[in-house]
């Protein structure tokens, strides 16, 4: 597409630019250029041909590869106030210990000040939207609409809160879908399906037809789970998703490492609707004995979007490298060198992930009509030179800190490393003082009891 000659709103010039082709095969223009106008791409030339075009702002981009921003498909963005002080525990210990009586605590200002310091983190690694799952979400979706990223937020509810949790969840839903200028999408996020009854997610179910809303769910997490619903239901956790309707809505399925081959034909009648997140180091770091089979969902058409899920289990909101172990935990796994490329890992954190959240129209490439959510990747350290292969050096040399620069909606949150839109010192500060009272556990209050 030939650029206006009209004044865009910024023109990124001199860079390398990630692309998908009609066939969606990932590619690099060499000596391009980004035109920016009315939060959109444009479009993608040459440099020379961007170079008399008036802009209102210039990003000289010489030596970076410009990348559609990345996507967490999956987290909890506040745990990041938990970061670390459940290490090396099993999954039961860790939620009942520890994670859910510290839950028990948390204030609205708690959940605010996690989601400020998690945004920035994500905005530092090149994360241009997430998606979140957790409780008081009208202070994430506060702080989204005022540091500028991108958010596909659920209001988390467990059976145990009563009906009200579903209707707050859809409250929360209803109230903020398309909000902070259209950056926010909004969903129903039953926590999952042991801890939310065939009654609540039915309902869930058809609160989501009826009101045009996806759902974001836990199901299969692991083995266990998987195991534990076959012994006491007769059927694994997505044979609930589906006799309770949820696989008839779109939904986004955190985690699934517990999918097993019986579950593909019934995800299968389901492509098209269904999405998994996939967040590697928390299963390692769990000792989950498997993974997200992608292999096997791609090869029925289902999208894998990659995620790091909560700080408190991951330790780290980097996308950046989730895209890295899914690569290389995908080689181990099949025991196949050749799957996953390069190529394809990049695809899963673009295009794919953008599908995942229900955003693949408007997200994860740089083509002309699509937001402008664009990031720019300096390879000029020693770690990720020479390049030889541009794609395996942005998956398996590259650093979330190569980042230089982070743009949402043609907005710059981040410029030069210095992000623009949060102060972190101060969330830092603030957060401090609250930390004694919010990781007290003397009370023995749990908000929730992990029994799969």
């Amino acid at each position: 597409m030939t650029p206006s000659p009209a004044e865009a709103d910024l023109i990124i010039t001199g860079c390398t630019v990630l692309v998908h082709d009609d066939h969606e095969r990932i590619g690099f223009e060499e000596d391009a250029a980004i035109v920016v106008r009315d939060g959109l791409v444009e479009a993608v030339t040459g440099a020379d041909e961007a170079g008399g075009l008036p802009a209102r702002e210039r990003i000289d981009a010489r030596g970076q590869v410009a990348m559609p921003g990345l996507v967490n498909c999956h987290t909890h963005a506040p745990m990041v106030a938990l970061r670390g002080v459940a290490e090396d525990l099993p999954t039961e210990e860790w939620f009942n210990d520890v994670v859910w009586p510290i839950e028990s605590n948390l204030t609205e200002k708690d959940v605010e000040l996690g989601a400020r310091l998690a945004c920035a983190e994500m905005i530092r690694g090149g994360v241009t939207c997430f998606a979140d799952h957790y409780f008081a979400m009208d202070a994430v979706a506060a702080v989204v609409d005022e540091c500028g990223i991108r958010a596909h937020l659920g209001e988390a509810f467990f059976s145990s809160q009563g009906p009200q949790g579903r209707e707050k969840s859809l409250e929360f839903a209803l109230r903020h879908r398309g909000g902070a200028g259209g950056r926010i999408t909004t969903t129903l996020a039953p926590h999952a399906p042991y801890t939310v009854d065939d009654a609540d997610l039915a309902a869930t179910a058809e609160l989501a037809r009826e009101h045009g809303l996806s759902v974001h769910i836990h199901a299969s997490e692991n083995r266990d789970q998987t195991d534990v619903s076959l012994e006491r239901q007769g059927v694994t956790p997505i044979g609930v998703l589906q006799r309770t309707g949820i696989l008839d809505t779109d939904v986004l399925i955190a985690h699934g490492t517990g999918i097993v081959d019986s579950d593909l034909p019934v995800l299968e009648s389901a492509a098209g609707r269904v999405a998994v997140a996939s967040a590697p180091r928390g299963y390692l770091k769990f000792a989950w004995p498997t993974t997200t089979p992608i292999r096997a969902l791609y090869d029925i058409g289902i999208p894998v979007g990659l995620a790091t899920d909560g700080a408190a289990s991951n330790n780290s909101l980097d996308v950046w490298e989730s895209m890295a172990l899914t690569a290389l935990i995908q080689k181990s796994t099949t025991g196949d060198p050749r799957w996953l490329t390069s190529r394809q890992a990049l695809h899963h954190a673009t295009l794919q992930s953008a599908r995942a959240v229900g955003l693949g129209e408007t997200l994860g490439t740089l083509h002309p009509g699509r937001r402008a959510d664009i990031i720019l990747v300096d390879l000029t350290g020693p770690h990720a030179q020479p390049v030889h292969d541009l794609a395996a050096t942005l998956v398996h040399s590259a650093r979330s800190s190569d980042v230089r620069t982070t743009i949402v909606d043609g907005r710059v949150l981040m410029r030069d490393r210095e992000l623009l839109t949060l102060d972190v010192p101060a969330v830092v500060r603030e957060l401090g003082e609250r930390m004694l009272a919010l990781l007290d556990r003397s009370h023995g209050r749990r908000i929730q009891d992990y029994k799969t």
